[in-house]
C-alpha cells in the first residue's frame, strides 16, 4: 500500500488532470441522466397505458436492459452507432448510459404514478380535464415528488456507472486513474485518488438531492 504522504503528493501533482477528468465525468453523467429521465417517463407512460401492445413494448425494453450488462450496452452503442451515424465517443457513451438508466427510471416513475390516489385522476376528469391534461397537471407533479428519493439513488448509481465509459476510451476519472497508474507502475495510488473524487461527487449529489427534497416538502 502506498504511504499517505505519497498519495497526497500525487493528488497535488495531478490535480489539474483529475479536475479536467472530473468535469468530463459530470458532463457525461448529466447528459445521460437528462436523456434517461425523458426515456424513463416515456416508457413509464407506455407501461401504464391501457394499450397492451404499448405496455409490452415497455416490458421488452426494461427486460432487455435488466437482462444484459451495462458494459455490453455501451459497447453496442459505441461500435454500432458509430457505424450508422457519425457521432463522438462522448455521445455514444451518453446514449448507452441513458438507455440503461432509462429503464430503471421508468420503473421509478411507474411506481410513483401508480401510487397517486385514483381519486386525484377522477377529480381532474370531473373538472372537465382530458386524461392527458389530468396526468400533466395533477398526477405527474405529485408523482415526481414521490419519485425524488429513488431518483436520487439512481442518479448516484448513474454517476458511478459512468466510469464504464473508460472502456471506450473516454478520458473520464477512472480512465485517467488507470492510465496514470499503468504509466507509473503505481495503480493503487491513483485508484485511491480517484476513489476520493467519486466519494466527493456522490456526497455533493446527495446533499443536492436532499436540498431539493426539503424544498419540495416545504412547498407542499
Amino acid at each position: 500500500m502506498p504511504g499517505f504522504s505519497h498519495v497526497i503528493n500525487k493528488f497535488i501533482q495531478y490535480f489539474d488532470v483529475f479536475i479536467e477528468a472530473m468535469f468530463l465525468t459530470l458532463k457525461l453523467t448529466a447528459a445521460s441522466l437528462l436523456i434517461a429521465i425523458v426515456i424513463g417517463l416515456f416508457f413509464a407512460l407506455l407501461k401504464i397505458s391501457r394499450s397492451k401492445p404499448l405496455s409490452l413494448i415497455a416490458d421488452a425494453y426494461i427486460g432487455i436492459v435488466r437482462g444484459t450488462p451495462l458494459i455490453v450496452q455501451i459497447f453496442i452503442f459505441y461500435f454500432g452507432l458509430t457505424e450508422i451515424v457519425n457521432i463522438s465517443g462522448f455521445w455514444a457513451a451518453t446514449w448507452g448510459l441513458a438507455f440503461h438508466n432509462g429503464a430503471y427510471i421508468a420503473e421509478i416513475f411507474r411506481g410513483s404514478i401508480q401510487s397517486v390516489d385514483k381519486g386525484q385522476s377522477e377529480a381532474g376528469r370531473s373538472l372537465g380535464m382530458t386524461r392527458t391534461l389530468t396526468m400533466r397537471r395533477i398526477i405527474l407533479p405529485q408523482a415526481f415528488r414521490r419519485a425524488l428519493p429513488p431518483l436520487g439513488n439512481q442518479f448516484i448509481i448513474g454517476l458511478k456507472d459512468s466510469s464504464l465509459a473508460a472502456f471506450i476510451g473516454m478520458p473520464e476519472l477512472f480512465n485517467i486513474a488507470t492510465t496514470l497508474g499503468s504509466a507509473n507502475f503505481d495503480i493503487m495510488t491513483y485508484l485511491l485518488i480517484v476513489g476520493v473524487y467519486y466519494l466527493v461527487l456522490v456526497l455533493l449529489l446527495t446533499v443536492l438531492v436532499n436540498m431539493i427534497e426539503k424544498r419540495m416538502s416545504v412547498s407542499d
